[in-house]
């Protein structure tokens, strides 16, 4: 089993390249079977989860290769439209294959998509939307089997919560849809804008990505082609890092971060008495004054603060002067890294969806276990600032979102490594 070991009580300075966006790598990989062409992919990630959705290429019967730090996804033999229980089951983006394949080939077979246990997180806004625009789609024994039997038709789309993946999953299967698909009440993230530009950049007729309405013109699967792509900056790790360095009083350029993906949390670490600035080639974060606690910090849909960088914050919180409550309004299951905090002697209480962080002077090293993907990136945030060693279990969650996050934080001058 690998671990983290993390020395921490370092000030934290250097410059660290900010790596392509998990978020959006995955969404856009799926994209790629409906170009029945070649497309690269470039500043691709290589996550665990980033490996997981070109496996499931290659069961499609595409070809998948990595060259450098891009990815080559060859989808002109598209001869299967099954994904398997295993595969599913390794990520819950995932489902957003179900879109892809319908826009593509009309039909599917797949089951119910895993991932990190965050609480409920239904696919009942995906299915109903794919069913608005003309799926038939039948749940049976945890598989669902899609068709299309009269092909897609544009349509109005109302979701009832701006729900990230569902409206991915209505833009990649509205593509070839006959007629005009308006998605009301859309998600906002920046990730979204990454999907749609690079299925324009495919001949796909997307316009409004960005706001809550998103237009869709479909076109024939013909006039799709291959292009090549430069997957955005991921904005989460973008946040972990300079977490990283504003609770150990350090300083940080992040190279190719951009301010506009995470102004809420800029925002907050401002208050909190960190000096952000953007500079010419990415972002600079310094904080030499101390942490202030910052009254109250709410998870809320883009542009407002992301539920995905509630835990990191958190952890760069509990050094924070005074107290201050997070209240957790996406996920209700997302305060499972509060007890490995605790056990580095974070003052940390919960109730419900509502977190109470005391500031505390010190936080000790301790052995602790990653809970899912973020809240193993709070642990090593705290673990940069707490004194003596930490010992990091459960890696392989961490590595589904983070490309080696231990010769990361080491590139920013903390002592961590991994042990086997």
């Amino acid at each position: 089993m690998q671990r983290l070991k993390i020395e921490g009580g370092h000030r934290l300075c250097g410059e660290l390249e900010i790596q392509g966006a998990k978020n959006s790598v995955l969404p856009i990989l799926s994209a790629c079977v409906l170009t029945g062409d070649e497309v690269r992919l470039n500043r691709c990630p290589p996550l665990s989860d980033v490996y997981a959705a070109m496996r499931i290429l290659s069961c499609l019967g595409c070809k998948c290769k990595r060259d450098g730090t891009s990815v080559i996804v060859d989808t002109a033999v598209l001869d299967k439209n099954v994904i398997s229980d295993a595969l599913m089951r390794r990520m819950r983006s995932s489902i957003i294959f179900l879109g892809a394949l319908l826009g593509s080939v009309g039909e599917c077979t797949l089951s119910f998509p895993g991932g990190c246990e965050l609480g409920p997180r239904p696919i009942d806004l995906h299915l109903s939307a794919l069913r608005q625009l003309g799926a038939q789609i039948d749940e049976a024994h945890g598989r669902l089997i899609c068709s299309c039997p009269k092909g897609l038709k544009g349509t109005l789309i109302n979701l009832s919560f701006p729900s990230v993946g569902a409206t991915e999953n209505v833009m990649l299967a509205a593509v070839t849809a006959k007629g005009e698909t308006v998605i009301s009440n859309a998600a906002r993230e920046p990730e979204i804008c990454d999907l749609a530009e690079f299925l324009n950049r495919c001949g796909a007729k997307i316009s409004g990505a960005g706001s809550s309405r998103i237009k869709i013109k479909g076109v024939p699967r013909s006039q799709l082609h291959g292009c090549e792509f430069d997957i955005m900056p991921d904005r989460i790790a973008t946040v972990t890092y300079m977490c990283a360095a504003a609770i150990t009083g350090g300083e940080a350029k992040l190279k190719g971060a951009r301010s506009c993906d995470i102004e809420a949390v800029i925002n907050l670490l401002r208050q909190s008495g960190c000096s952000v600035y953007e500079c010419c080639d990415g972002l600079y974060i310094s904080s030499s004054k101390g942490l202030k606690a910052v009254r109250s910090v709410r998870t809320q849909p883009y542009p407002g603060f992301p539920t995905d960088a509630q835990a990191i914050v958190m952890a760069c919180m509990t050094r924070a002067q005074g107290t201050g409550i997070f209240v957790e309004d996406i996920f209700e299951n997302r305060f499972r890294h509060v007890d490995e905090l605790v056990r580095m002697g974070a003052d940390i209480k919960t109730e419900g969806r509502v977190a109470v962080v005391s500031g505390v002077s010190s936080l000790s090293g301790a052995n602790v276990v990653a809970p899912d993907l973020r809240g193993g990136a709070a642990l090593c945030v705290a673990a940069c600032a707490a004194q003596g060693e930490t010992l990091i279990s459960n890696v392989e969650l961490i590595d589904r979102g983070y490309d080696s996050i231990e010769c990361a934080l080491a590139r920013l001058g903390v002592k961590a490594e991994r042990k086997v």
